[in-house]
């Protein structure tokens, strides 16, 4: 069976939505090698809609280093009411989001990695289907989205893995749901 592992950028006062407006500035060697890192076992991501077309735009231009190259070749499971075709080697989840992730898990192969928090992340956390989280916190203040805001989410216990500090102040915490 296949790991889901959800790893997300969230300022000190829990905000998630337009990391690239907050985030750069923290990006170094230690923010790519963890990153990099991350990816070993992966061999697809999940997205939310939000986050593909974000990343299909931005990431799509690039090429020319190892981790572009096998971020923008690997395929990618999208969930979305509102999209009807894709491009940068995606596809469509058919149906029920939480059913085709629940079978995307079972198939055999590598892991699954998904990134962002938003709506498509509060139903995978309603159905347990995440094994691992990769909250990324970074020492900034933002307005904006806060993660599982307004969510009605029933009470989560999560235990701590490990944590990584890196020298531009980023702490990752690696969770799991509590068995």
């Amino acid at each position: 069976m296949r790991k889901l592992i959800e790893t997300t950028f969230v300022t000190l006062n829990g905000v998630i939505d337009n990391p690239q407006r907050w985030s750069p500035p923290y990006w170094d060697d230690e923010h790519a090698a963890y990153s990099q890192g991350l990816m070993e076992g992966v061999e697809a991501q999940l997205l939310g809609r939000a986050t593909y077309e974000g990343f299909a735009k931005a990431w799509s231009q690039r090429s020319g280093d190892p981790f572009t190259d096998h971020f923008n070749a690997m395929p990618k499971y999208v969930a979305s009411r509102t999209l009807t075709e894709t491009t940068w080697n995606a596809t469509l989840l058919e149906g029920d989001a939480a059913e085709a992730v629940k079978r995307l898990k079972e198939e055999d192969g590598g892991d699954l990695i998904k990134y962002g928090t938003g709506e498509f992340s509060k139903t995978l956390l309603e159905h347990k289907l995440v094994d691992e989280y990769h909250f990324w916190i970074f020492p900034v203040l933002a307005d904006g989205e806060t993660m599982f805001q307004n969510s009605g989410l029933d009470i989560t216990h999560l235990e701590l893995l490990g944590s990584t500090t890196f020298k531009s102040g980023i702490i990752v915490h690696k969770l799991a749901p509590k068995a």
